[in-house]
Formats: C-alpha cells, sequence, structure tokens
C-alpha cells in the first residue's frame, strides 16, 4: 500500500470522526433544549396550578375586593390563556391576538382552534372549581421565553453549519490553489530540467548528420527527440494562459491513435485500437495539451489490458451544445471504492506509477477547455468507459 493510499484511507477516517462527533454535538445541543423547555414547562404549570388554587378559592366569594384579586391572578399571567366552562365555551381569553370583548361567531370558532392547539403542544388544561359542582377550564400555550428556546438550537446549528460550510470551501479553495502552484512549479522545472539534454542531443544529431552515420538511426533518433520536446512544451505550458485554436475533434484524435498503434504490441496478447465518428465537430482546442489527454487516457487503457490484451474504442459524438469523446476499454475494470479516488494526485493501482495522469488530465479538460472529465462506467473484470465533455465553442482568429 502507498503513502498516498494511506494519506487518503487516513482523511476518510478523519471526516467520518469528524462527521460523527458534530452528529453527537447536534443530538446533545437539541436534547439539552429539549430538557430546559420540559423544565420550564413543568414550572410553569406549577406556577399555575398555585394561581389556579387561589383563584378558585377566592372567586366563590361573596366579597367583590376579593373576586377582584382573584381575577388579577389570571390576568397578569404573560402567555396565551383560555378559560372555558365545562361545555368548553370560551369565558375568558388573553394574549391570544383577540379582543376580549369580540364575541362574534368568527372570534369564537378561532378561540376553540387556539383551545385544541393549546391542549396538543402538551399543556394538559387544568381545572377550576369555581362553584359546588361546577367546573372551568384553563387552558394555556407557551410562553415567549419557551417558543423562543424551541428556535434557539436550530438557529446556533444553522448558525455553526453555515460556518462550516463556508470555511470548508474556503480551505478547499486554499488547498486546491496550493495544488495548482505545486502542479505549476512541478511542470515548469521538469521543462527546464529537460531543456538542456534536449539542445545537447539536437547538437549531437547534427554532428552525427555531419559524420554521414546511419541514416535510418538518425531518423528515429529525431523522431524521438521530437517526441520529447514535444513533451517538454506540453510541461511549459501549465500553468500558462494558453490559447485555444478552432481544430477539427477528429483530426486529434487520429493523430493520437496512429501514434499509438505504431506501438502496440501486435504478437503474444495484441491490443487493437479503433475509432469511430459519429460527427466531426469543431470547436477551441490547445491541441498539445487536448492530445497529451488522450495519450493519458488510451495508456490507461493499454495498461489495463496489458496481460490479456483487448480492445480500446474511441467514439466522438456530438449532444447539444456539448461533444463528448469516450475512450472504452475491456480491461480490468475500475472497483467501485476507487472510482472517487482515480482523480486525486497520487492515486496509483500501478506498481510504478506516480497517479498523476488522471489528475493532470481532468485540470486540463476543467480549467483550459472548460469541460469534464468522468467515467463513464467501470465494471471490474469488463472494462471501463471514460468520457471527455468538451463545449461547443467559437474561438475567433487573432
Amino acid at each position: 500500500m502507498s503513502i498516498t493510499d494511506v494519506s487518503i484511507k487516513r482523511a476518510g477516517t478523519f471526516k467520518g470522526v469528524l462527521f460523527l462527533a458534530a452528529l453527537v454535538l447536534v443530538i446533545f445541543v437539541l436534547a439539552y433544549s429539549q430538557y430546559l423547555v420540559s423544565e420550564l414547562k413543568e414550572s410553569t404549570r406549577q406556577s399555575l396550578t398555585q394561581k389556579i388554587a387561589t383563584y378558585s378559592a377566592l372567586i366563590r366569594s361573596d366579597n367583590p375586593e376579593l373576586i377582584g384579586f382573584a381575577l388579577l391572578q389570571i390576568q397578569d399571567v404573560e402567555f396565551p390563556i383560555i378559560v372555558t366552562d365545562g361545555s368548553g365555551v370560551p369565558k375568558l381569553w388573553k394574549n391570544v391576538g383577540i379582543a376580549s370583548e369580540d364575541t362574534t361567531s368568527e372570534a369564537r370558532a378561532e378561540l376553540a382552534r387556539l383551545v385544541r392547539r393549546m391542549d396538543a403542544q402538551g399543556n394538559p388544561a387544568l381545572p377550576i372549581a369555581v362553584a359546588e359542582g361546577t367546573t372551568d377550564w384553563f387552558h394555556y400555550g407557551d410562553s415567549i421565553v419557551i417558543r423562543q428556546l424551541r428556535w434557539l438550537p436550530w438557529i446556533e446549528i444553522s448558525a455553526a453549519a453555515l460556518f462550516i460550510i463556508v470555511g470548508y470551501f474556503g480551505f478547499q479553495n486554499i488547498r486546491r490553489s496550493e495544488e495548482r502552484m505545486v502542479w505549476v512549479g512541478l511542470a515548469k522545472e521538469t521543462a527546464h530540467q529537460l531543456g538542456t539534454p534536449l539542445t545537447s542531443l539536437m547538437g549531437w544529431i547534427e554532428l552525427l548528420k555531419a559524420d554521414g552515420r546511419d541514416p535510418h538511426a538518425v531518423i528515429e533518433m529525431e523522431r524521438d527527440l521530437s517526441r520529447l520536446q514535444r513533451i517538454t512544451a506540453r510541461f511549459s505550458q501549465i500553468g500558462s494562459k494558453t490559447a485555444l485554436t478552432q481544430t477539427r475533434v477528429r483530426h486529434v484524435i487520429e493523430e493520437t491513435v496512429d501514434y499509438f498503434r505504431l506501438r502496440l504490441p501486435r504478437s503474444g496478447n495484441p491490443i487493437e485500437i479503433d475509432a469511430r465518428y459519429e460527427a466531426d465537430p469543431l470547436t477551441g482546442l490547445n491541441v498539445e495539451l487536448f492530445g497529451w489527454v488522450l495519450e493519458n487516457l488510451i495508456r490507461n487503457s493499454i495498461d489495463a489490458m496489458r496481460d490479456g490484451g483487448g480492445q480500446i474504442t474511441i467514439a466522438c459524438a456530438e449532444n447539444g451544445e456539448w461533444i463528448h469523446i469516450d475512450v472504452e476499454d475491456n480491461g480490468a475494470g475500475i472497483p467501485a471504492r476507487d472510482r472517487r479516488q482515480v482523480f486525486r494526485p497520487g492515486f496509483t493501482t500501478k506498481k510504478r506509477g506516480w497517479g498523476l495522469g488522471l489528475s493532470l488530465s481532468r485540470r486540463i479538460i476543467e480549467e483550459y477547455h472548460g469541460g469534464r472529465l468522468s467515467i463513464k462506467e467501470s465494471i471490474p473484470g469488463k472494462g471501463t468507459t471514460m468520457r471527455i465533455a468538451l463545449p461547443r465553442t467559437i474561438v475567433e482568429d487573432a
């Protein structure tokens, strides 16, 4: 197992632990808030029970002052209340948004609805003994403090979630920016390091030509040197503002396919490569970088079929304003557990792989061409289809 694989697994474990910790915190906040609400409701019920006992004792008095004091016990309550008789007809109400003198049928219907809602909130109606054999019922709703306390944990959790989301995307942008700078530095340093020996090799080839050495060998050396120069040019374009030119996609595909056809194994476990075109679209491309992406995808397909041979098919089609290029093989396929990791820098299943090809290819397609590179389909043991989606663009000639 590589260091990168271990790092990815550790990152996944760390995220899982953070998620569980956040879940436990949310549950604790909600449970504690519910506990406080229950305590306040119980305290309110006990206070009301005492007031109602006092009210019941005083309301039966013949002394007007005591009756007035009894009414004050009810009227100084700051939360919604409705007093009904034994038949459920409202007699007194306060803090419910209906004037105390409003006795219209609409008001009484609304009061009846409020009574049902108060009782459903877990606030049991309290009996009021107003006379021998006569009982009224005291219905009450939650106080403002309790209602606010119910919403408080959700507000806190929402604020914390918003802060975490903003922080997450901020750190992601910083991380991607740092990765981009590493990519740019690596690519430019590679191009710089290759530049000096390439220049020297070009000089040696000129000397071989002048000495009249084997012309065929010189030609092959020139081809390989040209290939190295092309690779260096590709690296040097990473991180630079590259220009797109109006290009036929088919032209780049055919050039890449022809390059690999000359180098594919013909005996033992032969690998065939084929290209199919449902359309011949024209769009803005950086030919060097786009060709590099195709090479990476084809090379991955070849590696996936190295032991048993097989078929690679490149299909080009149009779908509205998008151009789709599918690279399909019948190789080993990608396990489901690895599909989210294959585009991460450093992830590889090859013994000598660096895990940079797909990550770099995705950057080229997304950042330079405004497209997408994804796994369209992959079945272990049957093969993989990678899809490049390019927007149809029109590039003005300079």
